[in-house]
C-alpha cells in the first residue's frame, strides 16, 4: 500500500506534466497561428510563372537574342531526365517522397557528417523547404523565418503533389553565372538542350546549387568534380544507379562550355532594332520577364555576309587613305540593309563595325544628307508632272539669289552639256539639270511626293534639296527606293514575323507580303508605270552611269550613287527583282572621307560584293513589264522618233512618246532588260 505522500507526489508530477503538455499545446497553437496569420499565400505556386527568358529567333529558328532579369526557361518534368532527378533527390533530399515537408533525420545526419568532416557538405533543408525560401519568404536567417518556412512546408506538401514541387524546384534555384533551373544551366555550362544531358553532367548540375560559386566548374573546376563524385556516390546508396554506372560517370570527359558565349553577337544592331520595337510596344516587364518568343526576318547567312563586306570594305577605304588605325578614337563607320522584295522582310542589316564600342544605329538611326541618291525621287515627281525619260532640259549655267547669296550650283565634273535628256541626267547625275527640273516643277510638290513614298524626315525648303541637302536614314531612303522596285506599291520593311508568349499563344503576326495579290497588296502610291520608268532609268544609270560597277552582279540591277559634298557621305542604293540594298559609309562627325572617295568609290563595292554573294544561287530575273508601257525608237540627242543608226529605244507611258511608234512591245517580254543590257553604249 502506498504511503498518501508517495501518492500525492505521483499525482503532482502527473499534473504538473499534464500542465506543461497543455502549455505546449497552447504555446504552440498560439505560435502556429502567429505565424501564420501574415503567411504569403501558396495558391499562385500552382500558375507558377517566374522570370523568363524573352528569345530572338532568326529566319531558320536559331537564337539571336536573349532578354532576362533572371537567366531562366521553364520545361516541364517531361523533358528533365529521370537520372538528373535522381541526383538531385539523391544530394539534396533523399527521403523526398517519404516525408511531409521536414526531414528531422536528414538534419541530424547533416549535422553530424558537417561536423565531421570540418565544411557543409550536405544540407538539412529539404526540396519543400528551398521552395520556400526561394519563392514564397526572403532569404534572412532567422528564427521566426526558419519556423515560418517549417509551417509553409507543411501547407505546400499538403496543397501540391512531389512532382509539382520537384516542378518548381527544379525551374527556380540558382547555379551560379546568371543561370536560373536546370534548362539554363545546362545551356550555359554545357551548350546542349536539358533533355540531351548525360548522367555525368547530371550529377555536375546537380551540385551546384548546394554553392554555386564555390562548386563553379569555371572556376573551380576540382571543386565542382570532386562534388560531382558526392553526388554520384549519393546516387549509388540510394539505389537509383549502380557501381559500375557510377565508375563510367566519374571517367566520362566533362566539356565546360566558354562563358563568353553571345548569340547577339550574330545581328548585334538587328537585335537591337527588334528590342526597342518590344519594349516600346509591350513594356520592359513584358520584355526582360515574361519569356517571349519573337521570331524574327533575318537571314544569318546574309547577316554575316553583311557584317564581313562592310568591314572589309571600310579596310580598304582606310588603307587608300592611310587612315590611323582603328584603335583611335576616330575611325569610319559604315552601314548596310537589305530588303527581301519578294516577302517584304528585314535580310541583314549592319548599324555600325563595332556593336559593343557602340550601339548606336547608323542605318536607321543615323540622318545624313544623302547627296544624288534622292535625285530618283526628284525625277519620278517629274514624270508624273508630265515629263518623259527622253524629254529635254539644257544643262547650262544657272544662278538663285538667296536674299543678298547667290546660289550656282554646279556639276560634278564642272563641265555643261547642253541639250540633256532625263536618262542621261540621271545617268550621268546631272546636278543643274536636276535643280531646273525642281524649280519647274516645285520644292513642294517634290515634297509631298517623297512623303507618298514613305519619307518621314525633314526635308529642306529650297531647291538644294533636290540635290539631297536633307538628311535621311539609310533605312527610309531604301524602302522608298522599293516603292519603284514593287511596281509603285508602298514598301514598309517587315522585321517580325510573329510573337508568342511563354505559353505559345500568338500576340503579333506579319505575313509575308503579296504584292501580286491586288485585294491584300499593300497601298498603290504612285503608277505602277511610274514605278516602270524609274526601275529603267536607275538601270541605265548602272549601264552607262555612276553605277556602272553594278555590272559585275551580270544581271539587271538598279541603281543610284550618293555623294556629299567634301565627300562626307558616300551612297549606294540598288535593287535586283528579289533584293534592294542600300549602303553608306562615312564618318560619324563632320569629316571627310578623302578625296575622291565617291558612292561609286567607297559604297558600291561593298553593295556589290554583298549582292553577288547573296545572290550567287539565284536564278537570274527581269524586271517586269506592267501594262501602259510602250517602247520607241527615240534620237539620244533630240529626244525625238527616229529610225538612224544611232536610235537608241526608250520607254513611255502610252501616249506621252513621240508622235508617231516606231516599236513598240505587243506583250512586255523578260528578255527587254537583257537586250538593253546588250546595247552599246553608243546606242544609249
Amino acid at each position: 500500500m502506498k504511503s498518501p505522500s508517495i501518492e500525492k507526489k505521483v499525482k503532482f508530477f502527473i499534473l504538473t506534466v499534464m500542465i506543461c503538455l497543455t502549455s505546449l499545446m497552447v504555446f504552440g497553437v498560439a505560435s502556429y497561428f502567429y505565424f501564420s496569420h501574415s503567411l504569403p499565400s501558396i495558391e499562385n505556386l500552382k500558375n507558377y510563372q517566374p522570370p523568363a527568358i524573352t528569345k530572338f529567333y532568326a529566319e531558320d529558328g536559331e537564337i539571336i537574342g536573349e532578354f532576362f532579369t533572371e537567366k531562366r526557361e521553364v520545361v516541364s518534368l517531361e523533358r528533365i531526365p529521370n537520372y538528373l532527378i535522381q541526383a538531385f533527390v539523391a544530394g539534396e533530399d533523399a527521403r523526398f517522397f517519404k516525408h511531409k515537408g521536414l526531414d528531422y533525420w536528414a538534419i541530424l545526419r547533416a549535422l553530424l557528417k558537417n561536423i565531421f568532416s570540418g565544411e557543409i557538405i550536405q544540407g538539412g533543408s529539404t526540396i519543400t523547404q528551398q521552395v520556400v525560401k526561394s519563392l514564397l519568404l526572403t532569404p534572412e536567417k532567422s528564427l521566426t523565418r526558419k519556423i515560418r518556412e517549417a509551417i509553409l512546408s507543411f501547407k505546400i506538401e499538403k496543397y501540391l503533389s512531389k512532382e509539382e514541387i520537384l516542378y518548381l524546384y527544379l525551374n527556380q534555384i540558382y547555379f551560379g553565372h546568371g543561370a536560373y533551373g536546370v534548362a539554363v544551366a545546362a545551356e550555359n555550362y554545357f551548350g546542349k538542350n536539358i533533355d540531351e544531358l548525360n548522367l555525368a553532367e547530371s550529377a555536375l548540375i546537380a551540385g551546384l546549387p548546394q554553392a554555386p560559386s564555390k562548386y563553379s566548374p569555371h572556376a573551380h573546376f576540382e571543386q565542382a568534380k570532386k562534388r560531382q563524385i558526392y553526388i554520384l556516390s549519393r546516387m549509388v546508396e540510394e539505389g537509383f544507379i549502380s557501381n559500375s554506372e557510377s565508375l563510367m560517370a566519374m571517367q566520362t570527359p566533362i566539356k565546360i562550355r566558354g562563358k563568353s558565349y553571345s548569340p547577339i553577337d550574330k545581328a548585334p544592331h538587328f537585335v537591337e532594332h527588334v528590342r526597342r520595337y518590344v519594349e516600346e510596344k509591350y513594356g520592359k516587364d513584358a520584355l526582360y520577364k515574361d519569356g517571349l518568343q519573337v521570331y524574327t526576318t533575318v537571314d544569318l547567312n546574309a547577316q554575316a555576309v553583311a557584317q564581313e563586306v562592310v568591314e572589309s570594305g571600310l579596310k580598304e577605304i582606310e588603307k587608300r587613305q592611310k587612315y590611323p588605325s582603328r584603335s583611335s578614337s576616330v575611325s569610319i563607320e559604315g552601314a548596310l540593309i537589305c530588303f527581301d522584295l519578294e516577302k517584304g522582310w528585314i535580310k541583314a542589316m549592319v548599324g555600325g563595325r563595332n556593336f559593343k564600342k557602340s550601339q548606336f544605329n547608323r542605318a536607321t538611326q543615323a540622318l545624313r544628307q544623302t547627296g544624288s541618291t534622292f535625285k530618283p525621287i526628284v525625277f519620278a515627281s517629274a514624270l508624273d508632272k508630265g515629263y518623259t525619260p527622253a524629254s529635254i532640259v539644257i544643262d547650262s549655267p544657272i544662278v538663285f539669289d538667296f536674299g543678298n547669296k547667290k546660289w550656282r550650283p554646279h556639276n560634278y565634273n564642272e563641265k555643261f552639256n547642253g541639250p540633256t535628256t532625263l536618262r542621261n541626267a540621271l545617268a550621268q547625275s546631272v546636278n543643274v539639270v536636276t535643280v531646273k527640273i525642281a524649280r519647274d516643277i516645285g520644292i513642294d510638290y517634290i515634297r509631298d511626293y517623297a512623303r507618298n513614298l514613305g519619307i518621314s524626315s525633314s526635308l529642306h525648303n529650297h531647291l538644294a534639296m533636290a540635290l539631297g541637302s536633307s538628311s535621311l536614314s539609310l533605312y527610309e531612303l531604301t524602302k522608298a527606293y522599293a516603292v519603284f522596285a514593287q511596281q509603285g506599291k508602298m514598301f514598309k520593311p517587315i522585321f517580325i514575323q510573329k510573337i508568342l508568349d511563354r505559353d505559345g499563344n500568338l500576340m503579333e503576326e506579319h505575313r509575308p507580303v503579296n504584292f501580286s495579290n491586288e485585294s491584300i497588296a499593300p497601298e498603290q502610291v504612285i503608277s505602277p508605270q511610274t514605278a516602270f520608268l524609274m526601275t529603267h532609268l536607275l538601270v541605265n544609270a548602272v549601264q552607262h552611269g555612276t553605277g556602272w560597277r553594278a555590272k559585275a552582279l551580270r544581271r539587271p540591277v538598279a541603281a543610284k550613287t550618293g555623294t556629299t559634298d567634301q565627300y562626307f557621305d558616300a551612297w549606294f542604293i540598288g535593287y535586283t527583282p528579289e533584293l534592294i540594298t542600300g549602303v553608306w559609309v562615312g564618318f560619324d562627325e563632320d569629316r571627310s572621307l578623302g578625296d575622291q572617295e565617291t558612292g561609286a568609290r567607297a559604297a558600291s563595292p561593298i553593295w556589290v560584293s554583298f549582292m553577288s554573294k547573296v545572290l550567287q544561287e539565284k536564278e537570274v530575273k527581269d524586271f517586269p513589264v506592267p501594262e501602259g508601257i510602250e517602247f520607241m525608237k527615240i534620237d539620244p540627242k533630240t529626244g525625238q522618233m527616229s529610225l538612224a543608226k544611232e536610235a537608241i529605244i526608250e520607254c513611255f507611258k502610252e501616249g506621252t512618246g513621240p508622235a508617231q511608234k516606231v516599236y513598240a512591245a505587243q506583250k512586255p517580254t523578260t528578255d527587254f532588260f537583257k537586250l538593253d543590257m546588250n546595247l552599246s553604249t553608243k546606242a544609249w
